[in-house]
């Protein structure tokens, strides 16, 4: 590959990365063709990109970019895809959900949430960590928490009082 087409290429992949908070490093190599199409078609319904790219190209579009990507860099072995996204955990939710059929995609690694985070076992915690729809609603639940208990507690008092007053009106005098 001529040197002006690997600067092309560091450019794009640079580009990508720029446009997305969430990155991702994992290992597909092993798939076949068939379950390849399937992880495609996964990450395309769950608005996840999914790149093939080769270590060095990527290690130098990380370099250029805005963000200090380097403890990414040692997970930067072997056969490397990306997984980039707008939604913090929906990467880790489609490896998880994805490997229920086999063992791969791996983690490598991972930058969410401006932390760094290293190898497989950090999958189910990546999980855990709440996208920002699931916060604003466990935000609007607690704020209306309050305001529930208050209807409810009136409510009751108002058919508690309506049949006291019921009861006296259908007494005999």
């Amino acid at each position: 590959m001529r040197k002006e087409d690997k600067g092309l290429l560091i450019e794009s992949i640079g580009a990508e990365i720029a446009k997305y908070p969430y990155v991702y490093l994992v290992d597909i190599e092993g798939l076949n063709s068939a379950d390849t199409v399937k992880l495609r078609k996964l990450c395309f319904r769950r608005e996840v990109k999914l790149l093939v790219v080769k270590n060095k190209l990527l290690i130098k579009a990380m370099e250029k970019s805005n963000i200090d990507y380097s403890e990414l860099f040692p997970a930067c072995k072997g056969a490397t895809s990306i997984m980039l996204s707008n939604v913090n955990n929906a990467p880790a939710k489609l490896i998880k959900d994805f490997r229920a059929t086999g063992e791969k995609p791996l983690l490598k690694a991972a930058y969410v949430e401006e932390s760094f985070y290293l190898g497989d076992e950090c999958l189910n915690e990546l999980i855990a960590i709440k996208s920002k729809n699931e916060l604003i609603a466990d935000i609007i639940a607690a704020l209306l928490s309050p305001v529930r208990n208050v209807v409810s507690s009136l409510q009751s008092s108002a058919n508690t009082l309506s049949g006291i007053v019921k009861t006296l009106s259908e007494r005999a005098e």
